[in-house]
């Protein structure tokens, strides 16, 4: 089971663009080979990084409008977002080290 909250449309803007920590959201989804393939790292992020970092997934399958609002056309997109707002981006699968390396520079 993932580290990372499943997050929707209904509980975004709570999880997300409220939040007082900065989310890493993975824009995913089940048919995904490559989001597959950086599902075990997303998790180990958000096990290392708890307290510091919250972790969401959202199924672009399910919530299409979310993934439309942010400008996702490709999967695995992961999207940092600092009080409320987009400012790092990773797309497709990348090596933990240059994922947490973006992290560090907005903690």
């Amino acid at each position: 089971m993932s580290k990372a909250l499943e997050v929707s449309e209904a509980t975004f803007d709570k999880e997300v663009l409220q939040s007082n920590t900065p989310v890493l959201v993975d824009f995913w989804a089940p048919w995904c080979g490559p989001c597959r393939m950086i599902a075990p790292t997303v998790d180990a992020i958000a096990e290392e990084y708890a307290g510091k970092l919250k972790v969401v997934k959202i199924n672009t399958d399910d919530n299409p409008e979310l993934a439309g609002r942010y400008g996702v056309m490709s999967i695995p997109t992961l999207m940092l977002f600092v009080g409320g707002k987009p400012v790092d981006q990773v797309i497709g699968v990348q090596p933990k080290d240059a994922i947490t390396q973006r992290i560090e520079r907005h903690l």
